[in-house]
């Protein structure tokens, strides 16, 4: 795991600047971004970023910056980890290991 930046703004911020300009939604077993639909054998993740809260448990989270396969759509999703992270999101996020 990479991490640019202290603070998850601070890499967002950094990442956007490298293209990554999507905010991806989990659906089902597939990202969204708009009226794009990206299953999981159409996407790599590129980079993973892990922010850990200084003095609450629920300021952890975890971003991944991805990429569809072909290039065109680069986007971000950030997820909590441990005992508040979304279920959904992990097993989609296991499918990329």
């Amino acid at each position: 795991m990479e991490n640019y930046e202290p603070t998850l703004v601070e890499t967002l911020e950094k990442l956007r600047k490298e293209g990554y300009t999507e905010d991806f939604n989990i659906r089902f077993d597939s990202l969204m971004c708009g009226d794009v639909c990206l299953l999981p054998s159409q996407f790599e993740v590129d980079k993973t970023f892990r922010f850990e809260g200084n003095t609450n448990p629920s300021d952890e989270a975890v971003l991944y910056a991805i990429s569809s396969h072909d290039g065109k759509i680069k986007g971000v999703i950030v997820n909590s980890y441990g005992v508040y992270s979304d279920d959904m999101t992990d097993e989609l996020m296991e499918k990329f290991k």
